[in-house]
């Protein structure tokens, strides 16, 4: 196991969550001391799971234009609401992570948005400003997941990444659960760019076929 410092809770507070769909939940909010990166990183604690159950976990790297503005041109909104009414089933943890833009910050993915209204895709986009395709490290999360005395978990994502630093820290990932698909005519390309350039489990069946706007 990585010499990781440990982090302990900071402050639980219960959040009544509504969506805009009028999809609505109790959450328990939980922030944190020591995480390695000093980000603002937050637990959305959701459900109970059944005695020996493994919990469901989701690794949620915030993002403002689709999780606050629902933006179309990724699918970042409704993975967030998909995730916590699944986890919301069976019990277990979203994690609200401070990543904008796979880490590279707002006003450089909003750069990077403007490539690929050139043409470039995602990644080609990121490689262009000079910034890493994907600037994403999950120790803080591993950290937070041990202070919640999450060891061993199903891991809600299409991200081989996530699962595989999880695992490289220490962490117990029993299966990777994939997301729903979240296709519009304005994220199709990014999707494509996800499977065919970091191995994304989105199935290229259901990303073809659809007019890019």
């Amino acid at each position: 196991m990585p010499d990781t410092p440990a982090a302990t809770p900071r402050a639980r507070v219960r959040v009544p969550l509504r969506f805009p769909d009028g999809y609505s939940v109790d959450a328990e909010l939980v922030t944190f001391h020591g995480l390695a990166d000093g980000q603002e990183h937050v637990a959305v604690v959701l459900g109970e799971p059944a005695p020996g159950a493994t919990p469901l976990v989701r690794l949620h790297s915030e993002c403002l234009t689709g999780d606050v503005f629902g933006s179309a041109r990724c699918d970042c909104g409704p993975q967030l609401r998909e995730a916590v009414e699944r986890i919301a089933v069976t019990g277990g943890v979203l994690l609200y992570l401070r990543q904008e833009g796979r880490g590279i910050g707002l006003y450089n993915k909003l750069d990077a948005y403007a490539l690929q209204d050139q043409g470039l895709d995602t990644y080609e986009a990121n490689a262009a400003l000079g910034l890493p395709e994907d600037d994403r490290d999950y120790t803080a999360a591993a950290q937070m997941l041990r202070a919640l005395g999450i060891t061993s978990l199903d891991l809600l994502s299409n991200n081989p990444d996530k699962a595989g630093q999880l695992r490289d820290l220490g962490i117990d990932v029993q299966e990777r659960v994939p997301t729903g698909v979240f296709t519009t005519p304005h994220n199709v390309r990014y999707l494509r760019a996800k499977v065919l350039q970091t191995q994304h489990t989105l199935p290229l069946a259901d990303l073809t076929g659809i007019n890019v706007g």
